[in-house]
């Protein structure tokens, strides 16, 4: 499944973002993160790239060493887990650590709890009131105490109906660029061995568009959907069409656009 990115013209404008993902539960195959798929398409609409994403153990010397490289390297950073009240909990300690400050219990946060549970606001539970000295609140509108963020850092719950009721304070606070558009041009009964020619000659000749092959395998047969993503809604259909002649002189007869839908 090559990806014919040329990253060595990046333009000027152009916003990144990594997502971390916290937990043992991911890496031991307990828990299916669904988390990445739905940053990466927010994003993809406000214009901000996902460019890196990394899955780490609740170790603090890890998650304090991952945040520490990819918030030098990038314009932000989501992390995602490991904020709730129990002793394996350590998203707020790693960050803290990672700026270099200590924890506090939000006044706002311990408000909202005291609110929740009265006198049954226990120790665990005032745990997820800890918010980084210098943070600021990420509104939480499903249920539960808010994220927060620091720097150019956003640490939202693991919950995936949570983390994205949290995304939708993160969106207006990114400096946004060019939403990337994407086309499919779908290969039928062409293997990936008669597409990569044509393919890359066109991804050479647009070094600033990602063009990326998807093979598939069914009853109906088997291709490749080629997918082609920019920033110029203009300049994409043209792609296309360089696109489909250059599989055509290549005696690839089966080729043309589709409209593919996200996957659920």
């Amino acid at each position: 499944m090559p990806d014919l990115r040329h990253t060595s013209d990046q333009p000027d404008d152009r916003v990144t973002c990594a997502v971390l993902i916290i937990g043992d539960e991911i890496l031991s195959g307990r828990t299916q993160d669904t988390n990445l798929r739905d940053i990466a398409r927010y994003l993809g609409v406000i214009g901000v790239d996902l460019a890196e994403a990394r899955t780490v153990p609740d170790v603090l010397d890890e998650i304090v060493a991952a945040l520490n490289a990819l918030r030098e390297r990038y314009d932000y950073v989501i992390t995602t887990g490991g904020i709730g009240p129990t002793h394996d909990d350590i998203t707020a300690d790693a960050v803290a650590a990672a700026f270099g400050v200590e924890l506090f219990e939000h006044p706002e946060i311990l408000d909202m709890m005291t609110a929740r549970w009265g006198a049954e606001l226990n120790a665990a539970r005032r745990r997820m009131a800890r918010v980084p000295v210098g943070g600021d609140l990420v509104k939480n509108p499903v249920q539960g105490p808010p994220g927060f963020t620091i720097g150019n850092v956003f640490t939202l719950a693991g919950v995936p109906q949570v983390m994205r009721g949290m995304l939708q304070d993160v969106g207006p606070r990114m400096r946004g660029g060019r939403p990337t558009v994407s086309r499919t041009v779908r290969v039928v009964g062409s293997g990936e061995g008669a597409i990569a020619e044509p393919l890359e000659a066109v991804a050479k000749a647009h070094p600033d568009m990602s063009l990326g092959s998807y093979p598939f395998y069914g009853p109906d047969g088997y291709g490749s959907n080629l997918v082609l993503r920019g920033r110029d809604p203009e300049q994409l259909p043209v792609v296309v069409a360089e696109l489909l002649a250059a599989l055509a002189a290549a005696g690839i007869a089966d080729a043309r656009e589709v409209e593919i839908a996200p996957q659920a």
